[in-house]
């Protein structure tokens, strides 16, 4: 299934570019946030991403991102779906 792919490995889940540039910027904010740049969201510009669409992107990684957190702090355990 196409999703358990995009889940292991999204490089290679054979996506279209500009949905493989988003990844690969969100996996950058999310594990490395501290080494973003301008040329990061350039990228994403190039892929035809709006100032709007970038704003989303980054609220909706930040946030779950932040979510995870509150979970693993607090011993929530995930839902099994």
């Amino acid at each position: 299934m196409q999703v358990e792919r995009i889940m292991e490995k999204y490089r290679t889940a054979g996506l279209p570019r500009k949905e493989r540039a988003i990844l690969d910027f969100v996996a950058k904010l999310t594990l490395s946030p501290a080494a973003m740049e301008a040329s990061d969201l350039d990228i994403l510009r190039r892929e035809g991403l709006s100032d709007r669409a970038l704003l989303e992107v980054v609220h909706i990684a930040g946030y779950f991102n932040y979510i995870n957190r509150v979970a693993d702090a607090l011993g929530v355990d995930p839902e099994p779906e």
